[in-house]
């Protein structure tokens, strides 16, 4: 057994050393014959000196300029819904109606009564400069006449309240209640919001306040609609800073006649600050962004007639629009790659093709 043993590990050992020593041998082969793996294809981009206007990111959420949840103001039984769910309604419109019969009923009596009370009234006017009846019979008859016509209007004003309708024009949610359904004070009958314009909180810390104003232009992205930009202004600035988190809130409005934005959403903003400077940019997809420090390639010549990736370290700004400024490390007109970083090293060769044109914003989102 030993000596079968024995003669199985030589057999595998020649084995295995006949196949390394074949490669060696190829490997040699094809370094004496000068072979070199081709050059990596990758597309480039020059480095661009542009007017860039400093902006402050942020993130937030939205919200309706008005939002409520409808609720009725006095109890009874729902008699008539005139809405449907996700229906478009103007300031006024009536909603719903809760039962009111007893209420009418009630004010045929203080109609009646309020007649009578008048019709005394006007007698009693006709009398008193005969001298028919005293000045405080008189004014008896007027102040019962006044009363009538005082419990007829608080009794219109409480028919009234029975039909709930909506304080603002806006979108109507989900139907929460039924036809014939008791319901009370507080009840929720349906969500309504108003959807245009719309407002964005978010907040800063306190170092930026200095560069914030009333009227800035912000551009908005969230996350149902990638690569689209929803512009607005900043309307609001809180006067305290929050004393836990230094930070100090604002608002923003933007216009939302499409319907697209939601309360609720998250949002990314870009909070545009007065003044421009020069700054020297390249597509978002040429940067690495790296814990260790950012880099991007070069594309430069090897001497040879060929070209090769050149590893550079950068310092990096703002991103917009699918470009990336580089504070230092870059001078404008240098040719970087733009895509093909990951199968990049220092110093391989490299072969260019532009031909087909690409968007750096739509590839940033990717």
């Amino acid at each position: 057994m030993i000596k079968r043993l024995f003669i199985a590990v030589v057999l595998l050992g020649v084995t295995f050393g006949g196949i390394f020593y074949y490669k060696y041998l190829g490997q040699q082969q094809m370094n004496q014959g000068g072979y070199q793996s081709p050059p990596t294809v990758i597309s480039s981009a020059a480095a661009e000196l542009e007017s860039w206007r400093p902006s402050i990111s942020a993130v937030g959420g939205l919200s309706s300029t008005q939002g409520i949840l409808v609720t009725p103001e006095v109890s009874g039984v729902v008699k008539e819904l005139v809405f449907e769910s996700g229906q478009v309604v103007a300031k006024g419109q009536l909603l719903l109606r809760l039962d009111d019969a007893v209420d009418r009923a009630a004010l045929q009596v203080l109609v009646a009564e309020a007649r009578l009370a008048e019709v005394q009234f006007q007698r009693a006017t006709e009398l008193l400069p005969k001298r028919a009846l005293s000045q405080s019979e008189f004014d008896a008859s007027k102040a019962a006449a006044e009363a009538a016509r005082a419990r007829v209007a608080q009794q219109e004003a409480i028919i009234e309240r029975k039909s709930v309708r909506a304080p603002f024009a806006g979108s109507l949610g989900i139907r929460q209640v039924d036809a014939g359904q008791y319901i009370e004070p507080g009840d929720g009958i349906v969500s309504l919001q108003s959807l245009d314009p719309m407002y964005l909180d978010y907040a800063l810390p306190e170092r930026f306040l200095p560069s914030l104003a009333v009227g800035q232009d912000v551009e908005v992205s969230v996350g149902a609609y990638p690569g689209e930009l929803f512009p607005g202004r900043l309307e609001a600035i809180e006067p305290d800073i929050d004393v836990g988190t230094r930070m100090v809130r604002l608002r923003a409005a933007m216009p939302n006649p499409s319907g697209k934005l939601r309360p609720g959403m998250f949002a990314r903003l870009v909070n545009m600050v007065e003044g421009k400077v020069e700054a020297v940019t390249v597509p978002r997809t040429a940067v690495s962004l790296n814990t260790y420090g950012d880099f991007l390639y070069l594309v430069e010549d090897d001497g040879e007639g060929g070209l090769v990736a050149k590893r550079q370290q950068i310092v990096t700004g703002e991103v917009r629009g699918g470009r990336i400024v580089i504070d230092s490390g870059l001078e404008a007109g240098q040719t970087v790659v733009r895509t093909g970083l990951v199968k990049l090293r220092d110093g391989m060769p490299i072969a260019v093709d532009n031909s087909v044109e690409l968007d750096d914003e739509r590839l940033d989102h990717q």
